[in-house]
């Protein structure tokens, strides 16, 4: 039977998939990391007290990265080459999600809507990474060699999008609620669509490794359409609501590390 805990469970008995796995996983998270840390060092000083939240957001990102290579030397793999079709990070940035590389590379102090700017992307991508890693929680938290990885990085992908939810709030009680709304509009309808791109192009690349039969690589891509029209019409949603979360100042503390996995 075909269902996420088989279809996952496979890439994970194969070392060449569970490789190319971890090597997409760890090449966004660390991209994600070196985002957010240009992104503390350039906050406007209106807003310094939010610094140490984008560094502590950007240190966990740079954590996962660590843990996703540490996965893959514990089976004796080398990370690979990550395919640019299945480099979901890059691919937003190209398409205008977020804030653009260039603008982060120069020593220029950003201003308060490109914090809104940032955190609207954040909302949404977090959104997307908390629901695939309570999906792997779900199934995989008492695995004996990636479990403790998926808890500490789910319980991580949940503070980060209750801190997005906090952050955004406090500026939409500051005036800027109608600009938050329209730019979280704007990255979940491009994002639904960069999430079906990777998610065929990984697929792809998955059922090549695995050699999957034609039948099911054709299932697996009809399913991933069925998902992007489901949010096209209305699943966008949910990723772009606001409401106070439970765990307040979620980023308020040091960020944990990744020594266990290596």
């Amino acid at each position: 039977m075909l269902s996420a805990k088989s279809l996952f469970q496979e890439i994970l008995d194969d070392d060449a998939s569970f490789a190319l796995f971890c090597s997409i996983a760890a090449s966004g998270e660390s991209q994600g990391g070196w985002e957010n840390g240009r992104i503390a060092a350039l906050v406007p000083e209106g807003e310094r007290d939010l610094a140490p939240k984008i560094a502590r957001h950007g240190a966990d990102e740079d954590k996962h990265g660590r843990i996703f290579n540490a996965l893959m030397r514990k089976r004796g793999l080398e990370a690979v080459p990550v395919p640019p079709e299945t480099d979901y990070t890059m691919l937003l940035e190209r398409h205008g999600i977020g804030l653009a590389h260039e603008k982060l590379r120069v020593d220029e102090t950003l201003t308060v809507h490109d914090l809104v700017t940032y955190l609207a992307h954040s909302r949404v991508t977090e959104q997307r990474a908390s629901e695939q890693m309570e999906l792997l929680r779900r199934y995989f938290a008492d695995h004996p060699d990636i479990g403790r990885a998926v808890r500490m990085i789910s319980h991580d992908e949940d503070n980060h999008l209750a801190y997005c939810h906090e952050e955004l709030l406090r500026l939409a009680r500051a005036g800027h609620g109608r600009a938050i709304q329209r730019t979280l509009r704007e990255c979940a309808l491009a994002e639904i669509r960069v999430y079906r791109d990777v998610s065929l192009a990984v697929m792809d690349h998955m059922g090549r490794l695995l050699g999957w039969p034609r039948a099911k690589s054709a299932l697996l891509a009809a399913g991933i359409h069925a998902v992007y029209a489901y949010e096209r019409i209305a699943g966008w949603r949910r990723m772009v609501s606001l409401r106070m979360p439970e765990r307040r100042d979620a980023l308020g503390g040091p960020a944990g590390t990744a020594a266990e996995f290596a």
